[in-house]
């Protein structure tokens, strides 16, 4: 199940202050997410759900998160973001689980998940993406799922 219980996210200065690197992973996350809405198979909505959530979470990155120093252990974007947006952590952890399954499904695999899964996860990478488009202080999208 997602997270349904969201601690308030701080926005920004203002959306005008974002680098144009998260506004570039924001228009991928809406291309992704009207991608896996548009699939006509079930593997390919929940792959490109999940691609769109990661991008949703790429764009935070891009505006928060500072470069580490060097010799330091990389981390995957959901362990950076629960880092940089503790309050979004448990949307980090909820698609780090999934990962496994958009990787089994980009493979082709038809029994990676099922039909639901895929839809659940569409309209949780909507939601998402609203909350990160907030979080950076823009005016959260039209839900298209």
């Amino acid at each position: 199940m997602s997270p349904r219980h969201q601690a308030p996210v701080s926005p920004p200065a203002g959306p005008h202050m974002l680098p144009a690197t998260a506004h570039s992973y924001l228009e991928r996350s809406a291309t992704s997410l009207r991608d896996a809405i548009a699939a006509r198979d079930v593997p390919t909505r929940y792959a490109c759900a999940h691609v769109a959530a990661l991008c949703a979470a790429a764009a935070l990155l891009a505006a928060r998160a500072r470069p580490a120093p060097r010799g330091r252990r990389q981390k995957n974007a959901w362990v950076l973001l629960a880092e940089v947006a503790p309050e979004l952590s448990e949307w980090a952890s909820f698609f780090a689980a999934g990962a496994a399954k958009r990787a089994a499904a980009e493979a082709g695999s038809t029994r990676a998940v099922s039909e639901r899964e895929a839809d659940d996860l569409v309209r949780d990478a909507d939601r998402f993406l609203a909350i990160v488009e907030q979080a950076l202080g823009l005016v959260p999208h039209v839900s298209v799922a």
